[in-house]
């Protein structure tokens, strides 16, 4: 089963991939990171098809996808 990986550290919570994500599996985190952003994460994991849009279209390198 495909699944992502969201590295808190990187992320700066601009919501990219939550709108390239084909099957809006990945959502905004309703908790702070250390950075003091709302980190996106995969938020239905079942529906993840591993396309690997999310992790393309994020500016911070802040997405893994692994199949």
């Amino acid at each position: 089963m495909p699944e992502i990986k969201v590295n808190e550290r990187l992320c700066k919570g601009c919501e990219l991939c939550t709108s390239a994500c084909p099957k809006q599996c990945i959502a905004m985190s309703d908790k702070f990171s250390t950075t003091g952003y709302y980190p996106a994460m995969l938020a239905k994991q079942e529906c993840c098809i591993g396309c690997g849009l999310c992790a393309q279209i994020c500016p911070d390198l802040a997405i893994e996808v692994y199949k």
